[in-house]
């Protein structure tokens, strides 16, 4: 009787520790971030990546058996949401993800415990809390779907990145990067805040895999969200614009769709997405938006979830989108568990970093991280893997990529000598000055 008892008591602690399915505005959000901290110390961080245009704090919860260090070999996960300020499902699921996995971790629970102790993952919660605050103080339900997408001052933030993918489609016809492609201080200026502070915190962690939480359909979108042409009418359909990495963005998406209780269904708000999943670029144009930049900027490999019809349901809704989203959340996390890792490491057997790493017959390609442990996504397969960087000899090798766990291939480089580049200048083909170089003939 006194284990049942004592059984019968940690239930309802369990149950009483779990966190209520309803809205959480900016202050209860903290709150909900302390309280996760405090009871997962070991494993949780909360720290800001900067500020909103009204000074809020864009809040990101760590959860990792190692939080506030990047772990040899481990991969780095994010998910972001309430981008669109009214879109507000990912929010809260973001905040009940981070709760359960707190929560399964103190319980010892298999596969929780595995996927924190092998992953660090980041979640924010809100990156666009001052759209938020606008749609929640809207009295009439219409009027949460239609005010606060944008951001204080109105800006879509998820037309508010750099457009990279313009400068992709114009390096594949002229030659250039097809991959970290750089971008002007002009644009810089023009982005908001919000965006700014988003840029900054991807570029100074090596983010393998991401997904950004949206809503008002349901469906996994993956990149490119801008087309390579145009269209020259409304009538025209939009063109499937797909990636180097197009087999491998289906298969991201799929996973999510699939795991997902409903997604896969491919009918949902009156409308039709085979599979439940849908290039961003076939369905409507975006330009700027944060998932091709992901990709072309950073090594994270990115797709947008759109999660439920209606961008801002009532609370009695939030527990059944948990229930039909938790599965998916875990699953999608653990692909960033696939492919090739490594190190690449120089002459004196230190991590080097930036270092470039090609796969053979996929235009894109990846680099090493600060402290050169590189993460390449890839499905299964046998593939050719070089790893190379300046003045050093580039290295090439096979690799048989299966779908259980990531294949490890090490990289060490060796220098360039004086003589092999001597060599290799006397290879290079020389071809005659223009005669007006050449001077009169």
């Amino acid at each position: 009787m006194a284990l049942l008892a004592y059984a019968a008591i940690l239930a309802w602690l369990t149950l009483a520790q779990m966190l209520p399915f309803e809205h959480h505005g900016h202050e209860s959000m903290e709150r909900v971030f302390s309280s996760i901290y405090k009871r997962c110390p070991d494993v949780t961080r909360v720290y800001s990546v900067g500020k909103s245009w009204r000074h809020r704090d864009l809040y990101v919860i760590e959860i990792s058996d190692n939080p506030g260090v990047h772990e040899l070999g481990e991969p780095e996960f994010k998910y972001v949401a309430n981008m669109h300020g009214n879109e507000v499902v990912g929010r809260e699921l973001l905040l009940h993800l981070a709760e359960y996995l707190c929560r399964r971790y103190q319980q010892n629970h298999p596969r929780v415990t595995t996927l924190v102790n092998n992953t660090r993952i980041h979640l924010m919660a809100s990156m666009n809390p001052d759209g938020y605050d606008l749609a929640a103080r809207q009295d009439l339900e219409i009027n949460r779907r239609l005010q606060g997408r944008g951001n204080a001052r109105g800006i879509d933030l998820n037309r508010n990145f750099p457009d990279l993918t313009g400068q992709m489609y114009h390096n594949e016809k002229h030659g250039g990067a097809n991959h970290h492609i750089s971008f002007s201080s002009a644009k810089w200026n023009k982005m908001e805040p919000e965006t700014k502070a988003v840029i900054k915190w991807i570029q100074s962690h090596n983010f393998v895999l991401s997904a950004n939480l949206h809503g008002g359909a349901v469906v996994a979108n993956y990149p490119y969200d801008k087309p390579r042409v145009r269209r020259h009418s409304t009538n025209q359909r939009q063109s499937n614009a797909a990636t180097p990495d197009d087999k491998l963005f289906k298969h991201l998406a799929t996973t999510y769709s699939s795991t997902h209780k409903w997604m896969s269904t491919g009918r949902n708000c009156n409308r039709n997405f085979p599979n439940g999943i849908v290039n961003g670029a076939s369905w409507y144009s975006v330009t700027g938006g944060m998932q091709d930049f992901n990709y072309l900027n950073t090594n994270c490999y990115d797709i947008t979830l759109e999660l439920s019809c209606d961008k801002f349901p009532d609370a009695t809704h939030l527990k059944n989108e948990w229930s039909g989203n938790r599965e998916a959340l875990l699953s999608f996390m653990e692909q960033v568990h696939r492919g090739v890792k490594g190190i690449i490491r120089d002459e004196n057997g230190n991590g080097y970093p930036n270092g470039l790493i090609s796969v053979h017959g996929i235009d894109h390609d990846i680099t090493s991280g600060n402290e050169g442990d590189y993460f390449r996504l890839l499905l299964p397969g046998v593939y050719w893997l070089t790893a190379s960087a300046p003045g050093y000899h580039s290295e090439t090798t096979q690799v048989t990529v299966n779908d259980s766990a990531p294949s490890v291939v090490d990289f060490d480089l060796k220098l360039i000598s004086m003589e092999d580049f001597i060599i290799q200048q006397k290879e290079i083909p020389t071809f005659p000055r223009r005669a007006s170089e050449n001077g009169p003939h």
